[in-house]
């Protein structure tokens, strides 16, 4: 694999409000092209043999995954697909897509995810998003099996959101921890208290996960990071940021040669089980590494 770099040339723009909720994803994807966005490529390999370990040690035929904070589901989108990281970025710098309809772009990727599903891959998808528009998108290409905007830090699961939560077997977060508040992550680890789902998320190196690890050892899981190195998640839009990135790294015990000061932003897995769940990873039938 040739890591994606970005384009250095290419300002980035680290605000993406206004990009990540739109009826189609080629704006955003963009976007994670030109940073290096790398996360996606090593978090979903990580959460493929973690579900691979779970169904194994549950005997499960089919498993349901919930994506929490999914946008437009690039986990389950490399989770449930034969393609990689690079196949799904380089698609959207195609001279195509500039004036492609929104319903061309959808058909589009419909199809090109319709032909490319990993044999026997039958689990289940959902996401988990306030961007609703960015739901529907993953909804409509066939990403995702079913799809809640709803704001759980703020509010109560809906009723369909609570029977799909008390169904689930995993639960994902691709790209920070920070973004799984202790609020919604408790409402989550409560409505699926039956079924009592593990967890897989790839938080960023730095940003303050402390609370939400905490959350789940609350709900007594056992939390652990995996052991496999860290990972790029995108390059830094300006020495500022790079400054600041090592700073936070550093102030959480990270080392941060080789790594932050590269020039990217790194992340890292981590894994919480219902104690009496804790396999040895070494032990595990697919490797969490890519």
């Amino acid at each position: 694999m040739i890591e994606n770099k970005g384009a250095p040339g290419q300002k980035i723009v680290t605000i993406y409000d206004d990009i990540y909720d739109l009826p189609d994803c080629r704006s955003y994807y963009r976007a994670m092209h030109n940073a290096g966005f790398r996360t996606a490529h090593y978090a979903s390999t990580a959460f493929r043999a973690v579900l691979a370990e779970l169904k194994h040690l549950r005997g499960l035929d089919q498993a349901n995954v919930m994506d929490f904070a999914s946008g437009y589901g690039i986990a389950p989108a490399l989770m449930r697909h034969d393609v990689t990281l690079d196949d799904v970025l380089s698609r959207y710098i195609e001279p195509w897509y500039d004036e492609a309809t929104i319903e061309d772009v959808i058909a589009k990727d419909r199809e090109w995810f319709q032909n490319r599903r990993r044999v026997g891959q039958n689990d289940r998808f959902a996401g988990i998003d306030i961007a609703g528009r960015a739901l529907e998108y993953g909804r409509a290409v066939g990403i995702f099996d079913a799809a809640f905007a709803e704001n759980l830090q703020d509010d109560a699961p809906s009723a369909e959101l609570q029977a799909w939560l008390a169904e689930t077997d995993l639960i994902v977060e691709c790209g920070s921890v920070a973004h799984m508040l202790p609020g919604a992550l408790d409402k989550m680890l409560q409505a699926t208290a039956s079924k009592r789902p593990w967890i897989a998320t790839a938080p960023i190196r730095g940003n303050d996960t402390s609370q939400a690890l905490e959350m789940m050892r609350e709900h007594q899981y056992d939390v652990v990071a995996l052991d496999m190195p860290p990972f790029r998640h995108r390059r830094f839009s300006s020495q500022d940021e790079q400054k600041r990135a090592i700073a936070n790294a550093e102030a959480r015990g990270h080392d941060t040669k080789g790594f932050e000061d590269a020039g990217y932003f790194h992340a890292q897995v981590f894994i919480a089980r219902p104690k009496e769940e804790v396999t040895h990873v070494v032990d595990w039938a697919h490797s969490p590494v890519a």
